[in-house]
């Protein structure tokens, strides 16, 4: 008897990241708020961070939102960037990291595994790195296990890729 499976992964694409952050720096520097303003978005793809850097909370807080409201354009998950609290910089400016989440630790997945067993159809459910690999010799369980984890509010974005 054959067994189906599928990858529960949570990923980010990096090239959407850098339009999203292109399209970001273009609005920035189209606002008459920030005219004459030193605040920037940086995007660094080696250490999947961006940094932040505005003349006082509220631009910081505009800052934010342009980024926000570009990613979510993009079809980039919200849940898929942490934001740090933002630090004093140079001269009085404020500086924010926001990290990149990729990947799924291992406290979400013993939580996502938990929460397949505990739907009671007969799949397994193991952890394989950053990934979960769900199977099953159903492929209507595994699309019940999807349609589940799909209707879940997670706390980070949940991808599914790998269906066979």
């Amino acid at each position: 008897m054959a067994n189906f499976s599928f990858d529960i992964v949570s990923e980010v694409d990096l090239q959407e990241m850098d339009n999203a952050v292109n399209q970001a720096n273009k609005e920035l520097s189209q606002r008459y708020d920030f005219k004459d303003s030193k605040s920037s978005i940086a995007y660094d793809r080696k250490e999947q961070k961006i940094t932040l850097i505005a003349d006082d909370d509220f631009k910081l807080r505009a800052l934010t939102d342009i980024l926000a409201t570009r990613m979510a354009k993009r079809g980039i998950s919200l849940k898929s960037l942490k934001f740090n609290d933002p630090e004093k910089a140079f001269e009085g400016y404020l500086r924010q990291f926001v990290e990149i989440r990729m990947g799924i630790d291992k406290e979400k997945a013993k939580e996502l595994t938990g929460i397949i067993k505990g739907l009671g159809l007969k799949v397994q459910a193991q952890i394989e790195g950053e990934k979960i690999k769900v199977s099953s010799p159903k492929k209507d369980d595994l699309q019940a296990v999807i349609v589940h984890l799909k209707g879940l509010n997670f706390s980070i974005p949940l991808g599914f890729c790998n269906y066979r």
